[in-house]
Parts: C-alpha cells; structure tokens; sequence
C-alpha cells in the first residue's frame, strides 16, 4: 500500500506543469528543455508562439503531438494578452504546480538620459504583468494546495547599478513584491523563490537585445566610455544559459514558504558583498568596479583620466628621458612610415 501511494506520488510529480513566461530564447528557453527533459509539462509563455515553438521542439526533442510541451500568447504589457493566457493555461493543464516569471527586457543610459516610456516598459515586463498573471492563476493554485513561484531577479535588483536604472529599479521592485506575496500565500501551502541571477550569454546581455539610450556625446560621455569597456570585458566571462538551469531545479524543489537563492559566481559574491558591507561601502565598491571618477570630479567640465591613462601618465613620469625620447621617436617613425597597402596602391597609380 505504501509503494502503491509512492507510485502514484511519483507519477503526480512527473506530470507536474512548469508555466515559464519568456521561453523563447536565453535562460527561459534552456529552462523549459531542462525541464522538459527532467519530465516535467511545460507551458512556455511568448509573444509569437508560432516562431518559438518550432525552437523549443527542436531544444526539447517534443513532437509535433506532445502535449507535455505547449505554446501560449502572452504578452505582459497588455492586460487583455495576460487574461487570455491565464485562461489557455487552466484549459490545458488546470492549475500549473510552478510560474517561473523569466520574462525579461534590457536597458543601456542614465536616469537623466532615458525616456519615461522605457521605465514604464520595464515595469510593465518585470512588475505589474508578472504580478497580473500570477492574481490571474493564483486561486487554481490555492485551491491545489501546492505550488512554487519562481522570480527571476538579478545582480542588478540587488544594488541600483548606475546605467541601468530603470533594469535595477524593476528588478528590485519585483524582489520586493516576491517577499510580501511569499508571507500571504504561504498559509494555503504555496512558496516564493526568488533567484538572483549572474551573467549568462544571453540576448539580453546583447547590443541587439538592449534598449540604448546612451548619449556618448552628452555629459555622462566619461563614465558612458569607461563603463562600456568594462562591461564588454566582464560579458566574456559570462556562463552558458544552461548552467542557470541547475539553480531553477533547485528553486522547484524548495519547500520553504520562502527562499533566495544566488545562481552563479558573480551573484554569490554579490549577495555576500551586500550582507557584510554598509550601504557606503556598496557604493563606493560598485563606483570602483565601474570606473566611476570620485564625488565631484567632474564638476564644470572637468575629465578626470581613467585608470588606464593615470598608470600611462605614471609610466611617462618614472621612464628614463632618453628611453622615453627613444620611444617617441620609434612611434613617430612608424606613424608617418606608409603600410604596405598604401604603397602597393601608390605603385599602381
């Protein structure tokens, strides 16, 4: 009797259904796959669900006739597209043992330099539509008993990070709404996992996949440039999509009313940084790691030299003047010499 009941729990547990919300491409795709494989019934929730199925068939193995792998509309900044979806997932699966808002778009400029519409974009895609879609499906869970919320957060919702405010403000915003839904679902048996995400070589780490509001031109040019060069060193260190998946399995399997979890290096280092350091101590540790000139350094005009030009500078003061003139006459030669190119051209003139 008792293996029979441990059969059929089993067998509950196999057909579980995961709601995944931007599955078409980067971490929500490699999730559904992962999850897919591990038995689960996925529901991936995108925009143009006629374009990401044939992905997530080709990702998963799914035939055409699997029902274990299904495609639903959705898009969360229309209230009308959010209500539809809801709908389409209770027909087909009733209530999904897990949503995992993955979901996510990106953004590039100064709070002084991005539009409003941005922001409102940005919350409408971290925020106000995840939380419309989980009231949405919410009572079929309550009324199962069980059941797991999973937030894709960020590094960048654990500290604003300068540049990228209305991402940060957003993901923030939805730890935040992640904390109090967990304390009143938890009576009715359902858990919150909140999963603070590193870097992963995903589009939305992309120039493709961001939305650019940077005035390189304007008066935040200085931190724009040194930022940038930083930012593209740090994206070759960024992991595969589907390493984030081990850290979402994990989250599925919480039993807690509430957990957060770090998924990756970068965001451990982050989460401990953030535990023992004071919020001055935060600051000024992202100020360093971005390349961030000092309080005032920039005040009327000034451009305060990068890292880089200071130890130039500094090479330039301690190098001997005669290994220094040496030096500047070689570059000087090798500047106005012709390349190779230009002479071959000039020969056939």
């Amino acid at each position: 009797m008792t293996e029979h009941r441990a059969g059929d729990e089993r067998l509950r547990e196999e057909h579980r259904a995961v709601v995944i919300t931007g599955a078409a491409r980067g971490l929500g795709l490699a999730s559904a796959a992962r999850l897919y494989r591990e038995g689960w019934r996925v529901v991936a929730a995108v925009r143009t669900p006629d374009r990401a199925l044939p992905l997530l068939r080709a990702a998963t193995g799914a035939s055409d006739d699997d029902d274990r792998l299904t495609c639903v509309a959705l898009d969360l900044t229309d209230t009308a597209s959010i209500s539809a979806a809801a709908k389409v997932i209770e027909e087909r699966v009733g209530a999904p043992y897990a949503l995992v808002h993955n979901a996510g778009i990106s953004a590039a400029g100064m709070v002084e330099e991005t539009d409003i519409e941005l922001w409102q974009r940005m919350f409408a895609t971290h925020v106000t539509g995840p939380v419309e879609l989980t009231k949405a499906l919410l009572p079929s869970m309550r009324a199962a008993g069980q059941g797991r919320i999973v937030l894709v957060g960020s590094s960048a919702g654990v500290r604003g990070q300068p540049g990228t405010a209305p991402y940060s403000a957003s993901k923030g915003a939805m730890e935040r709404w992640g904390e109090s839904l967990a304390a009143e679902i938890a009576p009715f048996g359902l858990g919150v996992t909140i999963l603070i995400t590193g870097t992963y070589d995903t589009d939305i780490i992309t120039d493709a996949g961001t939305t650019d509001d940077r005035d390189f031109g304007g008066p935040y040019a200085r931190l724009h440039q040194t930022m940038n060069s930083r930012g593209r060193f740090a994206i070759k260190f960024a992991r595969s999509p589907e390493q984030f998946t081990d850290g979402l399995v994990k989250a599925l399997a919480d039993s807690a009313a509430f957990r957060r979890h770090a998924v990756g290096p970068d965001a451990s280092m982050l989460l401990v940084s953030s535990r023992l350091l004071p919020a001055a101590g935060m600051h000024h540790m992202s100020r360093l790691v971005l390349g961030i000139p000092r309080q005032g350094a920039m005040r009327d005009g000034a451009w305060p030299l990068t890292t880089v030009q200071r130890a130039m500078v500094l090479a330039v003061r301690v190098t001997p003047k005669p290994v220094m003139k040496l030096l500047t006459d070689r570059a000087a030669r090798k500047a106005a010499a012709p390349t190779t190119t230009e002479q071959e051209s000039g020969s056939n003139v």
